[in-house]
């Protein structure tokens, strides 16, 4: 068993964060008093090691028991029973797991048997990873590491703290499918061996989308996390979508990097590195990199030695939203995600044809409310970089005709937002009553607005009373 004594720096990050949280240091000193020993385990240990900001505190107290624990607890707030039966307790007022050691029996309905006395180190063998399997004594700042996690941590190495019992959930193994992406670290043979054989059929949609959303958010290379299960031969039966893109061919001129697989990693890394306005945003961008080529598999074809995929971007919709919909159910995303997949040729024909001011109008309110052109051109770009012919990483050149799609839709002003609406039925009456003809009127004065530039409201009235009424005579 390893007791090291963490570095000042590490501990002056530490009691920081301690103090940062209301009532913390209190209820630690608390617990102490009554025997009990409090460590900071779990993935805020890892990330305070890795020099990583962590919001996610979880306690585990060890030598009283669930009962005295929620004596202590009840003195600082109102005490959450919703996780007792797993020897959980919350505070309604803070955001933290407190929980007494356990160890449970396999099977379909484990059972949890409580243990405050149970040894430590068979107490953090429940944890999933070696680097998670850490803990840090609240009183004396101890790191307490019994299956050299900090070691695995500081070489890149994912090992499962016990093999043994590691497929008894598998969600662990998209948990490991995430580490894998957020920390740039590798699964060991064993591991390996392990996530190859598991039987993932049976996790929740739910949990599924919660660790890709970790792994899109959080990720500086994305990318590592397929290609392992690529290593591993999982990606047929986990993302089939994506282990189809393999060997689809590209035209090398527009395509130096390779197949459609290699091109998707690259171009889901660079999207990885662009800034963002919030985390929506970059989700969004994230899965629509991921996504944006799907087309190409029923697509491509090969005539004469050249190579085309004509209206991959439409065909990929539908294979974009199936992919989806098996893994999440934010319909907001995915309406989002999906229409980008189908503009996400449009900034470079644009930028080729020399497209109007009025067509980047069209543009704008055609991907209206889900994304704008501001967020269409991050994701070309991401496009675009995924090109690069050493393979493993995206170029990181920013395109000239990127920016020029840009610098249009800020002219056109709908880089952020579609053109305000300027005439409104109110405007039309008492000429016309409400109803679904004044529907029509407005719908085609903005029409009008955005094809022709007219920015008057006197004219755009005139001219739809002037169809109304020709209209009329026919």
């Amino acid at each position: 068993m390893k007791f090291t004594k963490i570095s000042p720096k590490i501990q002056n990050k530490l009691t920081q964060i301690l103090d940062e949280t209301p009532k913390l240091s209190a209820i630690i000193d608390a617990i102490d008093k009554v025997g009990g020993k409090v460590y900071l385990v779990g993935g805020a240990v890892r990330d305070l090691l890795l020099g990583i900001s962590s919001k996610d505190l979880d306690m585990e107290v060890h030598h009283i028991s669930l009962e005295q624990l929620e004596q202590v607890l009840k003195h600082f707030g109102v005490v959450n029973l919703v996780g007792k039966s797993f020897g959980v307790l919350r505070l309604e007022s803070l955001d933290i797991d407190w929980s007494i050691p356990r160890s449970d029996k396999s099977g379909r309905k484990p059972e949890v048997a409580l243990d405050p006395f149970l040894d430590i180190k068979k107490a953090f063998e429940r944890r999933d990873v070696t680097m998670n399997a850490m803990g840090i004594n609240l009183i004396t700042y101890e790191l307490i590491d019994p299956f050299n996690g900090y070691n695995d941590l500081q070489h890149g190495i994912l090992r499962a703290t016990n093999p043994l019992t590691f497929i008894e959930d598998p969600l662990r193994f998209f948990r490991v499918m995430q580490f894998i992406g957020s920390f740039e670290m590798m699964p060991d043979e064993v591991l390996d061996d392990l996530c190859n054989t598991m039987d993932v059929a049976k996790v929740s949609k739910e949990r599924i989308e919660n660790e890709c959303k970790k792994l899109l958010l959080k990720s500086k290379k994305p990318s590592l996390a397929f290609a392992w299960l690529k290593k591993i031969n999982r990606l047929h039966d986990v993302f089939p979508e994506i282990e189809a893109l393999q060997g689809v061919e590209q035209s090398s001129v527009w395509h130096p990097e390779g197949d459609v697989f290699e091109h998707t990693l690259q171009a889901l890394d660079a999207a990885a590195k662009l800034d963002y306005a919030n985390e929506q945003e970059k989700l969004i961008i994230m899965y629509a990199a991921l996504c944006h080529d799907f087309g190409k598999v029923k697509a491509t074809a090969k005539t004469n030695g050249k190579i085309t995929s004509y209206r991959h971007e439409a065909v990929g919709v539908h294979l974009a939203k199936k992919f989806l919909k098996r893994i999440m159910d934010n319909g907001d995303v995915i309406q989002a995600v999906c229409k980008l997949v189908a503009a996400h040729m449009y900034p470079l024909q644009f930028v080729q044809g020399k497209a109007s001011l009025s067509a980047y109008k069209r543009l704008a309110l055609k991907l209206s409310p889900d994304v704008t052109l501001a967020i269409l051109a991050k994701l070309s770009l991401a496009d675009k970089q995924g090109r690069n012919p050493l393979k493993g990483n995206p170029l990181s050149d920013v395109l000239s005709w990127n920016n020029v799609f840009i610098d249009k839709a800020e002219a056109a002003g709908v880089l952020y937002g579609v053109e305000k609406r300027i005439l409104e039925g109110k405007d039309l009456m008492p000429e016309i009553q409400p109803g679904p003809l004044m529907g029509e009127l407005v719908k085609e004065a903005y029409k009008i607005q955005l094809d022709e530039g007219i920015s008057q409201k006197d004219i755009l009235k005139q001219r739809v009373l002037k169809k109304l009424s020709s209209k009329t005579k026919k």
